[in-house]
């Protein structure tokens, strides 16, 4: 049996507290890029009683996914955004999630972001990841952006960090390791990653500004 929404949210208030729940309850979060990163990001933020999900990606759930991203094998063709949007009902019913199946662009940026409070980077094309942060940063004053570098391979997980790069610009990962034919992408260590994207967003949320 599903809880109520009144049950879930006091459950949230019990472990967070009436105020701050309240703050993740009135916030609204873009995920842009639904792969290892952004995927893990959602469903955190989503267990966390946020209470809006923007969840933005272009792609389709592959076979190649199911290492380190959060489908599921019965959903290999499906749009991301629509197959993790059912994942994540499962898991917090309540939430309200708008998904955009299209890629970002520096024209459609501003306005397909504009009703989020913070934006969380998660793609692994470094083109992509420069126009969104360019975008943002530039033309989107105010926007708080949480943007990710480096966590392939199996180097240790105690070198992924969470950097403060401007008054609202944070960027998490070792800053080094990338992709390539000898380093691949490991499910734990691409989660540590994008758990410091989740928890600097609620500290930021909770007026916890320092990394």
């Amino acid at each position: 049996m599903i809880p109520t929404k009144a049950d879930m949210y006091k459950a949230l208030e019990e472990r967070h507290g009436k105020e701050l729940q309240k703050k993740f309850a009135s916030a609204s979060v873009a995920v842009c890029g639904l792969g290892g990163l952004g995927s893990h990001i959602a469903f955190a933020l989503a267990r966390a009683g946020i209470g809006r999900l923007l969840l933005i990606d272009f792609d389709r759930v592959d076979i190649t996914n199911l290492n380190r991203q959060q489908y599921k094998a019965d959903q290999i063709g499906l749009d991301k955004t629509e197959a993790l949007k059912e994942n994540l009902k499962e898991a917090a019913p309540y939430v309200q999630i708008k998904t955009y199946c299209k890629k970002l662009t520096e024209k459609n940026i501003p306005e397909l972001l504009d009703e989020a409070d913070i934006i969380c980077e998660a793609f692994d094309d470094p083109e992509c990841k420069a126009v969104l942060t360019d975008t943002v940063l530039n033309r989107m004053k105010g926007k708080y952006l949480v943007a990710a570098s480096g966590m392939a391979g199996l180097g240790s997980g105690n070198i992924i960090c969470t950097r403060k790069i401007t008054e609202n610009f944070y960027l998490c990962g070792d800053g080094v390791s990338e992709v390539s034919e000898e380093t691949g992408l490991f499910s734990a260590r691409v989660m540590l990653c994008a758990a410091h994207q989740a928890h600097i967003v609620l500290r930021i949320l909770a007026g916890e500004h320092d990394a």
